[in-house]
């Protein structure tokens, strides 16, 4: 038995990173899962391994018409949905007074906007199916500061504020609505160098993990295995008297840093 048994998920992002693991263990866990990116050669290949289990759509998160067509092919392969996990993001660095605005509204409508259109869109489906989950991707920055990443912070606080009111808005109709806040994590978003083709992916994952060491209380940097954890926790019964909250992982990061 599956902790996801019959469930049907819709997981944004699912290419890789975070949204690739969380889609793996999913399946694993007996659910079906519609992966949703706008790397289709990556994405398809994913949901081809995963097999019956998964379907794979073009999706924009910032478009309302690629949520629409989602949701259709949703109910096409799977007759319904159960949950949501928005995960899809992007990271942008930057002074504040040097972020051009264009930088700005671009990390809004990825971040926030892909947020809220997921929501609104997938909400009163998973009504419909008779309740579920939504999981929405927030992070560390969202409840502590930290320089170069303005446009960034500024989005994921404003999810953690959004899961509030979905909470709210959402529990009489049978879907509980949480946010994880993920500290620093070994995927392409924070650690581009993963994409060079040049480079040795040990290389550059024992280079972050340097970084981070001195930190983070555990010394190390997170896996997307690990958030897929906790996103897998907040999709099933186990969390069934949570709703509105966010959650840390981080390592004990936001806890303080040593000075040993």
């Amino acid at each position: 038995m599956g902790k996801l048994d019959g469930r049907v998920v819709v997981i944004t992002g699912a290419a890789r990173g975070q949204g690739e693991q969380e889609a793996r263990l999913f399946v694993a866990e007996g659910a079906r899962v519609l992966l949703g990116d706008v790397l289709d050669e990556q994405g398809e290949s994913l949901a081809k391994e995963l097999g019956d289990a998964a379907r794979y759509v073009h999706l924009d998160v910032s478009q309302e018409d690629d949520w629409t067509s989602a949701v259709r092919t949703a109910r096409e392969s799977f007759g319904r949905i159960d949950g949501l996990v928005n995960n899809a993001g992007i990271l942008r660095f930057n002074e504040l007074v040097s972020t051009p605005l264009e930088e700005f509204q671009q990390v809004v409508q990825v971040n926030q906007v892909g947020a809220f259109l997921g929501m609104k869109t997938v909400a009163p489906e998973i009504e419909s199916a008779g309740g579920g989950t939504i999981v929405n991707t927030a992070s560390y920055t969202a409840l502590s500061g930290m320089a170069f990443v303005g446009s960034y912070a500024a989005t994921k606080a404003a999810i953690v504020g959004l899961t509030r009111v979905a909470a709210m808005e959402l529990a009489g109709k049978g879907i509980r609505v949480n946010a994880m806040c993920p500290g620093a994590v070994d995927t392409p978003m924070s650690n581009p160098a993963q994409l060079d083709p040049a480079a040795d992916p040990a290389e550059t994952s024992a280079a972050l993990g340097e970084l981070y060491r001195k930190l983070v209380p555990l010394g190390r940097v997170g896996q997307p295995e690990e958030v897929a954890r906790l996103a897998l926790f907040l999709s099933c019964p186990d969390s069934s008297y949570i709703t509105g909250q966010p959650f840390v992982i981080d390592g004990g990061w936001l806890a303080g840093v040593s000075i040993f």
